[in-house]
C-alpha cells in the first residue's frame, strides 16, 4: 500500500516557504532529471523521475533480501527501487531496472535518496570552477540551462 501527499503551493507564493505562520504541508514526493537516462528495451531513454520520502519498512524490507545478504552492495538497488515510483513513462520499477541504470545515474539517485530523507531538501552547495562563487542549485530541477 503506497500512500502520498502531494505538495501544491499555495497560488501567489513561492515553494518552500512558510506564509503567515502556517507551516508548509508535507512534501513526500519529489522530482528528479536523471543525468544520462535509463534506457529501455526498445531503445527509448527516459530521464525525468519522481522519488518518494522512504519509510521505515523501505529500510528494513531489504535486509531480508537473498540477493541483499549474499552482496550487501545490492542493498542501494533494492531500496531505490522501493523509493522511485516512475522513471519517464516506467511505473513498474523494480531491482532490474535499476540495475539497468548507468552507474552515474544510479549515483545520483543514491545521493538524491539521502539529501530528501536526511537531509529534507534536495539544494546543493556548489562552487563556480571559474570565478569560485558559491551558489546553490536544486538537484530537482530542470536541466542544465533551464531556471
Amino acid at each position: 500500500m503506497r500512500r502520498t501527499v502531494q505538495f501544491q503551493a499555495p497560488q501567489g507564493e513561492p515553494e518552500g516557504r512558510e506564509s503567515a505562520g502556517r507551516p508548509e504541508p508535507l512534501r513526500t514526493e519529489f522530482a528528479f532529471d536523471l543525468p544520462r537516462g535509463y534506457v529501455d528495451e526498445s531503445g527509448t531513454v527516459h530521464r525525468s523521475g519522481v522519488m518518494r520520502l522512504a519509510t521505515a519498512r523501505d529500510e528494513l524490507v531489504p535486509l531480508r533480501d537473498d540477493r541483499v545478504r549474499e552482496n550487501s552492495a545490492y542493498l542501494s538497488v533494492v531500496l531505490i527501487s522501493r523509493v522511485v515510483t516512475r522513471i519517464g513513462t516506467v511505473e513498474d520499477i523494480h531491482p532490474g531496472i535499476i540495475e539497468d541504470l548507468f552507474a552515474s545515474d544510479l549515483a545520483f539517485l543514491q545521493d538524491f535518496y539521502r539529501r530528501i530523507n536526511a537531509e529534507g531538501h534536495t539544494r546543493a552547495a556548489v562552487s563556480c570552477p571559474s570565478c569560485k562563487e558559491e551558489f546553490a542549485v536544486d538537484l530537482a530541477g530542470g536541466r542544465l540551462g533551464e531556471s
